[in-house]
């Protein structure tokens, strides 16, 4: 049978949204892919003419923006397809699990980073200073990546993209590991010690690793079904005693897909009630949750007789939250 939205020619809701968060996430790569690789260039570029490990390194870091710009349009298009047999609930894990991957990628960079110019600082090798033009390039590099942060945190919001707000932390760290790259290079040619600029190429890669960390942990949050808090099951308890008959809710679980909620969660009516009557309850108490939860994809309510106890070992209730 075709869907109301196949039929009237108009696309629902929830297709919409999928559209615009496309389109957003689209936008949101071809800036970040752009302006990062112009950046690497110059970086590299200079890294190597001017002799400094800090800023050959810092270019490898935006190259590594580079690709987490093509993979973000490659995840885009997977998450514009709808549910399918073999992915009912969609694709928008994809995202999750490109932000998994670009925290490992991260920390990869990062620990290569460390272990060179740590190599470097044991081995006491005598270096040279680094050219003053490299300072320069890093001032533009420093503009440079304000500017893409900012882009990526503002796509990433109207979005509500994991995604992209992963890479506006990474962008905005990439801004501090400039800044110490900056440090580095002003200190190494004041002093005329080029091993302070392999110095901050190791606090470089120590923050790399950092991002990469709390990158991966909030995307493990996701994929896991967990993240959702306190706050959000309270919204949804208060949406179901805000319904007259709906009562004790319980086996209460929320997770998050691609930015949106699917809920599931068990309430008790009276058992004397039809079943048609039992499920008007159940319809209104899932349009209360939608009107106290942003961004919900989907609630299955199942309807119990009141008073029922089986063993239900899953999901929560009221008195599992902290008063």
């Amino acid at each position: 049978m075709a869907k109301p939205s196949e039929i009237s020619g108009e696309a629902s809701p929830l297709e919409a949204a999928r559209a615009r968060k496309t389109r957003l996430i689209n936008t949101a790569a071809w800036v970040a892919l752009l302006g990062n690789a112009l950046l690497a260039i110059l970086k590299i570029a200079t890294g190597i003419y001017a002799e400094s490990l800090a800023v050959l390194g810092d270019g490898i870091d935006t190259s590594v923006d580079v690709l987490i710009a093509v993979m973000t349009l490659m995840v885009a298009k997977i998450i514009s397809r709808p549910a399918d047999p073999e992915h009912p609930w969609g694709h928008g894990r994809a995202e999750t699990v490109a932000t998994a991957f670009l925290a490992f990628i991260l920390f990869f960079a990062g620990a290569q980073l460390m272990l060179n110019s740590g190599a470097q600082l044991i081995s006491g090798v005598r270096r040279g200073v680094p050219e003053p033009i490299a300072i320069i390039v890093t001032l533009i590099s420093i503009a440079g990546k304000i500017l893409l942060a900012w882009s990526q945190y503002i796509f990433g919001k109207k979005a509500d993209s994991p995604m992209l707000r992963a890479n506006a932390k990474n962008m905005t760290g990439d801004v501090v590991i400039s800044a110490g790259v900056l440090v580095g290079l002003g200190l190494s040619i004041i002093t005329g010690i080029g091993l302070i600029d392999s110095l901050a190429a190791l606090l470089v890669g120590i923050w790399v690793i950092k991002a990469a960390v709390e990158i991966f942990v909030e995307a493990n949050a996701e994929l896991m079904d967990g993240g959702s808090g306190a706050e959000f099951y309270k919204s949804v308890f208060e949406a179901v005693h805000s319904v007259p008959g709906a009562g004790h809710p319980h086996r209460t679980r929320m997770r998050r897909i691609a930015g949106l909620w699917d809920i599931d969660i068990d309430i008790e009516v009276d058992p004397t009630l039809t079943i048609r009557e039992a499920h008007t309850i159940a319809s209104k108490v899932e349009q209360a949750i939608k009107e106290r939860v942003e961004g919900v994809y989907d609630i299955m309510v199942h309807v119990e007789p009141a008073g029922n106890r089986e063993n239900e070992g899953y999901g929560l209730q009221e008195d599992h939250l902290p008063q």
